[in-house]
């Protein structure tokens, strides 16, 4: 997706650690025209798919599956990190690790939103190692719902997730997989 990589160009940052930092249009401050055309877009590489919801984990993922949702005019359900009274008891859980933050955490879902006639799927922000996706799957296998695909706005195409996540046959797709980033340049595959 073009729109989106001369953003990336413009407005990225690459830090420390292989990080890229899109906070200025992506996960802190939201660039809303950007994040309809990647709704749009999603819609269209996804369009034949009989989705019936879209899932994310909590927190930079909402607003881009929001924003997607209103084009297949589905319910978001996001896997939450954080411990809540207000979470129903039964829930599906899964564990994820952070490489941003270094640590794991507990993500669960409630039982009540997720059933097995479900066609599922799942968006976010950022794909690296897989593990936030992994998680996801590993809580749609356990609700014995289907898994359409992943949509991905920025994929680290030299980590290992996507190889991961295609090997295993989930239809990974991405709107901008970055081949290789360090000196301040970023290369798009």
């Amino acid at each position: 997706m073009d729109l989106l990589k001369e953003k990336i160009l413009r407005e990225g940052r690459i830090e420390e650690g292989n990080i890229l930092k899109v906070d200025s249009f992506l996960n802190h401050k939201l660039d809303i025209d950007l994040l309809n055309e990647i709704g749009k877009e999603f819609r269209r590489r996804f369009d034949n798919s009989n989705i019936t919801k879209i899932l994310t984990i909590e927190t930079s993922g909402i607003a881009i599956a929001a924003i997607t949702a209103q084009y297949f005019d589905v319910p978001v359900v996001f896997a939450r990190k954080i411990e809540s009274k207000n979470l129903d008891k039964e829930t599906y859980q899964s564990e994820v690790y952070s490489y941003t933050k270094g640590k794991k955490y507990k993500i669960k879902i409630s039982k009540r939103y997720i059933t097995n006639e479900d066609n599922i799927l799942i968006i976010d922000d950022f794909l690296a190692r897989g593990k936030a996706v992994l998680g996801l799957i590993d809580i749609i296998e356990q609700a014995r719902a289907n898994i359409v695909g992943a949509g991905i706005v920025i994929e680290k195409g030299f980590q290992e997730g996507g190889k991961i996540l295609r090997k295993r046959g989930i239809n990974v797709n991405s709107l901008a997989i970055i081949e290789s980033m360090g000196n301040n340049k970023i290369i798009f595959k």
